[in-house]
């Protein structure tokens, strides 16, 4: 049986469906196997998700996915740096200059 890769939005919705379950009396343990996951999978959307609406979970995603862009950017510019600053210090170090 394959995993099931849950969108921001059907998580958002989940956790409302327990929140009103566990309100009309029902045992969270029950609530939580109405939406057929785990109890942990259920605790670390309450961690990640947990208070946000839709659109501030899609805010977070893109917030997210910028962030990963912005360090893959840092890294790159990074390596480049040392590369150039191996490369102007010549051969066997001879010169050194700070950038």
């Amino acid at each position: 049986m394959g995993q099931k890769k849950h969108t921001a939005e059907e998580i958002v919705a989940n956790l409302r469906q327990v929140d009103v379950l566990v309100s009309q009396g029902r045992k969270v343990a029950e609530a939580i196997r109405s939406i057929e996951v785990t109890e942990v999978t259920y605790y670390r959307w309450r961690s990640e998700y947990g208070g946000l609406k839709g659109d501030q979970v899609k805010r977070l995603k893109s917030l997210e996915t910028e962030n990963q862009r912005l360090r893959r950017a840092i890294s790159d510019l990074t390596l480049v740096k040392l590369i150039l600053k191996e490369a102007a210090a010549g051969p066997e170090g001879q010169r050194q200059q700070n950038f």
